[in-house]
């Protein structure tokens, strides 16, 4: 867990991630519930604008973390396919990386809907696992692992598939936008050490270590408003 909080921290912290992370506070109104919450960042500044935001995770070690850290929020441990919450209750709805772990994310954006309130808006955001673009000598090694990494996922390209998902079910004014992340250090060794091993792995480790990583994250943003 430590890990994948380091992890998330990184990317959390690059400005490319919190120029992102603003983009997706657009209009999301009074009251919001963000869903795969991790450890609580979006729901710690949506708080500090006077939003009531709720955070939700499949994780009770996220959920705990996430309550030390924004002890402002309000965090539950819930399923995005089930969350703990009423019919209609918020003004927005944020799934930030966490469609691709869920065998039937359309289970999600149904949720989304039902929580939301006329007019509210829900925010997709994630990346397609695989489009990430990483600098190799060896590009068709590279290539499949990239590909094996995706196929352990239970819906690794569905972020691809955001802007259907919100018009399937009955979402208007749906929008979608790519920003994509570029890492050149030895932040995301732990993630490539994911994908990889052995003599790939030590290529990019040295590649970190004389400053030559290259890795390019491609992140789907999709918006729409229920009717």
């Amino acid at each position: 867990m430590s890990t994948l909080l380091s992890l998330l921290d990184a990317f959390d912290d690059l400005s490319q991630a919190r120029d992102l992370r603003e983009r997706t506070y657009v209009g999301l109104g009074d009251t919001v519930v963000d869903v795969g919450c991790g450890s609580g960042r979006a729901v710690g500044e949506l708080v500090a604008r006077g939003v009531r935001a709720t955070g939700v995770d499949a994780d009770p070690e996220m959920v705990e973390a996430a309550v030390s850290r924004w002890p402002g929020g309000e965090f539950h441990v819930g399923d995005a396919t089930a969350l703990p919450l009423g019919d209609g209750l918020v003004t927005g709805y944020r799934a930030d990386k966490v469609l691709h772990v869920l065998p039937e994310p359309e289970l999600a954006v149904a949720e989304a809907r039902r929580v939301l309130k006329p007019n509210g808006r829900a925010v997709l955001v994630g990346q397609d696992w695989d489009t990430t673009v990483i600098d190799s000598d060896d590009p068709v090694l590279t290539r499949a692992l990239i590909h094996a990494r995706a196929d352990g996922m239970p819906s690794p390209r569905v972020a691809r598939r955001y802007r259907n998902l919100l018009l399937d079910h009955g979402f208007r004014d749906v929008t979608i936008e790519v920003h994509t992340i570029v890492f050149t250090g030895a932040v995301m060794l732990p993630m490539l050490a994911t994908i990889g091993e052995g003599d790939w792995l030590a290529e990019q480790t040295a590649r970190a270590r004389d400053d030559r990583l290259f890795v390019a994250i491609p992140m789907f943003l999709a918006s729409g408003v229920r009717p």
